[in-house]
């Protein structure tokens, strides 16, 4: 996923006008001119001036009438700097235990890949066949929270005070919240899925014992091929619309909420203040930071390793190349370092201009496949999807009472781990935009926006491959998992140059997932610093690289699902009482202002 946003236009001339610089200095985490409006106070006694760390995200002070959070601690206190062999500034013990458990797992899994993968296989069945209640339990909490908070008084609240404006206008604003929505998976699972919902439904139930065998969502729709293309765009929807940017809207509000409106720094730990006090400097908060940064790796790491999958398996589609596992790491070792060559150019540099190319890409793919496949079978089948979406909503996020355990286990579990496991990355950035927005404008916008441009999305791909397979072709679901957006593509005009679009698209989402990814999870291990020494992204770059590697060779997709559902267990735990302390901290804001 990429999550930086496009760059800011200029002005007549190539200048950039007051709102632009403001733009531009929002994003790199500075807010020039920010001035707390509140009553004038008596002069307070002059205090001794800290030393200003450049390192120290310069957060703006709340505007108006907040319930700001007192505490003495300061951003890197806990901290160890160095120069030897190269620069570092680490939190201790959160980047050591972090690293620690990444290197031991990567080392292990490549000296032995062959012995883990059946270790890995059970992992992922035990968790997700024994816990999927609780994922589907915790996706729905998310959901009604935020359906709550929207109609709830506590709506009203505003982020960064009640006399903040936004940093962003509303097109920007509404185009960063498309990037953080577009990313691998979209590419890998946007033929797959809806068409794999579909065999399956089509094929209705089968039974063995007594117990279905089937992956057919729900109770399937054996032999009628329109009630089976409905049920598999809603399934489809129902993966990648309300439920998954819940979860990221809960992590992004309540991070913006104690970091603009508390005073808090903008790290993880700042949200359970309302419960563990100033106990979060310490160990409570080591566990929820160390947690955090090792879902959002694993979680990045499995969708560079489906990317992998994926980009392999276009070049060998289109020019014959190798699709082993040798073709696979080196394509992982020459992306990795072109990701840590972003690093070193900055966001600026860097990831800001490959995430523009990612957007023009992106859309010219989708205006295409609307326009060159079957058009009106599309455009009326987006609204179709919709409603049959809206139709399936509660039955499909009901985990009780249900017999379709292939569909629940493999499909919905994995996927609300791995979405859990991305929330801090996604939270984070999306959190930098959104200050100035109320929570019902932040909400409606996070939920609504990039949910119907994944519907848009997965009508066009998924809907396109499932007409032509029902007009005959065979090919596409004859095609392995990573080669049927290609084979899709080879049934429209241009195939050539849009595949290579496709392998292009993948392969620049999988450096801006890296690279921006390794800014997060550097912040978060440095202990809230935003511009620790590169040195630090470089290893964050790398480390998220050897491990896709090492889930590659120790069991491909099944261990990169696998990490990604173990990860995202216990970090689900963290969100469900970040929940309570949102909650909390948002009736402290409402008291404030009454």
């Amino acid at each position: 996923m990429s999550k930086t946003p496009t760059n800011t236009p200029t002005g007549k001339g190539g200048r950039r006008t007051p709102q632009e610089e403001r733009e531009e200095e929002a994003l790199r985490g500075r807010f020039p001119g920010r001035t707390k409006k509140t009553a004038p106070q008596p002069e307070p006694e002059p205090k001794p001036v800290p030393e200003i760390d450049p390192a120290v995200e310069p957060l703006p002070e709340p505007e108006g009438p907040t319930q700001i959070i007192e505490t003495d601690y300061t951003i890197g206190q806990d901290n160890i700097e160095g120069t030897a062999p190269f620069a570092f500034d680490i939190h201790n013990p959160v980047f050591g235990i972090s690293a620690g458990a990444v290197a031991l797992f990567t080392v292990i899994t490549l000296l032995f890949p062959t012995q883990v993968e059946p270790i890995f296989s059970g992992l992922r069945d035990g968790l997700t066949s024994n816990l999927d209640w609780f994922f589907m339990l915790a996706g729905n909490v998310f959901v009604l929270l935020c359906l709550a908070l929207i109609v709830s008084p506590l709506g009203s609240v505003r982020l960064g005070g009640p006399d903040a404006t936004p940093d962003f206008g509303l097109t920007g604003w509404f185009a960063m919240l498309f990037a953080a929505g577009m990313g691998i998976g979209l590419m890998f699972y946007g033929v797959s899925e809806p068409l794999g919902h579909f065999e399956a439904a089509l094929s209705g139930q089968v039974l063995e014992g007594g117990l279905r065998t089937d992956w057919a969502p729900l109770d399937g729709a054996g032999g009628d091929a329109e009630a089976a293309r409905n049920l598999a765009m809603a399934a489809t929807i129902f993966h990648w619309g309300l439920h998954p940017w819940a979860i990221y809207a809960v992590v992004a509000l309540a991070l913006g909420l104690f970091a603009y409106n508390k005073g808090l720094p903008l790290t993880l730990r700042s949200v359970f203040y309302p419960i563990f006090g100033e106990r979060i400097w310490g160990w409570p908060g080591h566990v929820i930071d160390i947690l955090a940064v090792l879902a959002t790796i694993f979680g990045l790491a499995t969708s560079l390793g489906l990317g992998a999958e994926q980009a392999t398996g276009g070049l060998a589609y289109l020019f014959g190349i190798s699709d082993g596992s040798l073709t696979k790491v080196v394509l992982i070792v020459l992306i990795t370092c072109v990701a840590g060559a972003s690093v070193v150019l900055g966001v600026e540099k860097g990831v800001k201009r490959l995430s523009e190319l990612n957007m023009i890409l992106a859309v010219l793919l989708l205006v295409f496949v609307i326009f060159v496949g079957p058009t009106l079978t599309i455009l009326s089948g987006f609204f179709t999807n919709l409603g049959t979406y809206a139709a399936d909503l509660i039955p499909l996020s009901n985990p009780f009472g249900r017999t379709d355990d292939n569909f629940r286990h493999g499909w919905t579990a994995f996927y609300w781990a791995w979405w859990i496991s991305w929330s801090p990355f996604v939270g984070m950035f999306i959190a930098r935009v959104s200050r100035g927005r109320t929570v019902r404008q932040f909400l409606i916008a996070v939920l609504i926006v990039p949910s119907l441009i994944s519907v848009l999305w997965m009508t066009a791909l998924g809907g396109t491959a499932i007409d032509i397979t029902v007009g005959g072709f065979s090919g596409i679901t004859e095609a392995p998992l990573e080669l049927e957006l290609f084979a899709m593509l080879g049934q429209l005009p241009l195939s050539a140059i849009t595949s290579f679009v496709g392998i292009t698209l993948v392969i620049v989402f999988f450096v801006t997932s890296s690279d921006s990814g390794s800014l997060v999870i550097d912040t978060i291990a440095a202990g809230g610093k935003i511009n620790a020494p590169v040195p630090q992204r470089i290893f964050w770059v790398s480390a998220e690289g050897l491990i896709a590697i090492a889930l590659l060779l120790g069991g491909g997709l099944v261990a990169l699902q696998a990490m990604a559902v173990s990860t995202g267990f216990p970090f689900t735990i963290v969100l469900l009482g970040a929940c309570y302390a949102l909650v909390q901290g948002l009736m402290a804001e409402r008291r404030e202002l009454a």
